[in-house]
């Protein structure tokens, strides 16, 4: 069903489109233009409003002749950077960026999957079940697309995200991510007169950073700390310092143990300054949840049809955990049961990137034939 030479064609066409974070609108309007001349319906919501973004979520709906649920499918429009004059180069069996940008497979080569199997059902009829297929915005930026997606649209209760790597590694769990700030506030003072009446913000902060465990906490759980600033001039006591970082864990108890944790060591610090005057010093912590964890057991349903469409497609699939976030942690928090499937891209967010071809027409056929068998068998499920 899956023809390579278009799929492969199809990717190249949209590998030359710059879709940076917020610039997603030329590769929307291209893909809005190409579902509508097959004849699916498709429309943006209202998401750009509160992302930023130059337009708002493509949503398409491909009709079934069944009467189930959607299958939801997706991929997301945007990419990293450097993306400017990408220049591909193919190579006998992969495709790569010439070393001095990304390539764009993340997530290009989704995009081009369902682009093609889009055009696969046009020309093969069956009785396949309806699709929604969602290109979201803003994945690479926190999921702001798939965060801001109108739901009310969106009737599927499975879906399959098109955002890793090895076509025969289906991500069926990824953690929880919390980003932290931590704010000290100090007293300003002239560092050489009378630098006694100052409180510095950023030598208390100091204390804060290597109170604190960084990197790898166990096997499921991490933390870093990744921006520090404060002060304006070297001859000023600095009055502000700051801090922002991120934890990450399976396990959403092992999380709020971490947040009780950096609560706890800064809190000691700041009480136990030997130089305090007045309210000083003092500080501010913010927790900002990014994502949420899920977790699909191997032997749920949805597992158990990817694994079988994997054997049918010639793939021996084994299912992994994530340690990143994608669209998916954001579908299973709304009760929309989610798995993630390979595209084959490799070394992504890096000017290494590259896709070997075989990969590509793997997770195609994985796709197409997870279609089939969903349309088969989706009354048994719901």
């Amino acid at each position: 069903m899956i023809n390579e030479e278009r799929l492969l064609l199809e990717f190249k066409t949209l590998l030359s489109i710059e879709s940076p974070s917020k610039r997603e609108g030329e590769i929307a309007y291209y893909l809005a233009d190409l579902f509508e001349a097959l004849g699916y319906p498709c429309f943006f919501d209202k998401s750009g409003e509160h992302t930023g973004s130059e337009v708002g979520n493509l949503i398409v709906k491909i009709p079934g002749k069944k009467e189930v649920p959607p299958l939801l499918l997706c991929a997301h429009l945007d990419t990293v950077g450097p993306c400017e004059g990408i220049e591909v180069i193919e190579e006998e069996d992969l495709l790569r960026s010439n070393g001095k940008t990304i390539l764009g497979a993340d997530d290009k080569a989704g995009i081009a999957v369902l682009v093609e199997l889009a055009k696969a059902l046009k020309e093969n009829s069956f009785s396949h079940a309806p699709l929604e297929i969602v290109f979201t915005t803003c994945e690479e930026i926190g999921l702001l697309g798939a965060k801001n997606l109108d739901f009310k649209h969106i009737n599927a209760k499975w879906a399959l995200v098109l955002d890793s790597e090895n076509p025969e590694e289906v991500v069926n769990a990824a953690p929880s991510s919390y980003q932290f700030s931590v704010k000290v506030f100090g007293k300003s003072a002239h560092a050489g007169i009378e630098p006694e009446k100052g409180i510095n913000a950023i030598k208390i902060l100091a204390q804060i950073v290597s109170s604190l465990p960084t990197g790898r906490i166990d096997y499921e759980t991490t933390m870093n700390i990744g921006k520090i600033n404060g002060g304006v001039y070297v001859n000023v006591v600095p009055d502000f310092a700051f801090i922002e970082g991120e934890m990450r864990s399976h396990s959403e108890e092992k999380l709020n143990s971490l947040k009780s944790e950096v609560e706890d060591k800064v809190r000691e610090i700041i009480e136990n300054h030997p130089h305090k005057i007045d309210t000083l010093p003092s500080y501010k912590i913010n927790f900002t949840t990014v994502f949420k964890a899920f977790h699909i057991e191997e032997e749920d349903p949805l597992a158990r049809m990817i694994r079988e469409a994997g054997y049918l497609a010639g793939l021996e699939v084994k299912f992994k955990k994530k340690e990143g976030g994608s669209d998916a942690n954001v579908f299973n928090a709304q009760g929309i049961k989610t798995l993630i499937l390979g595209t084959g891209m490799q070394k992504v967010h890096t000017t290494e990137e590259f896709i070997r071809k075989k990969d590509l027409f793997n997770c195609a056929r994985l796709v197409s034939t997870a279609v089939k068998l969903y349309s088969e068998r989706a009354k048994e499920f719901f």
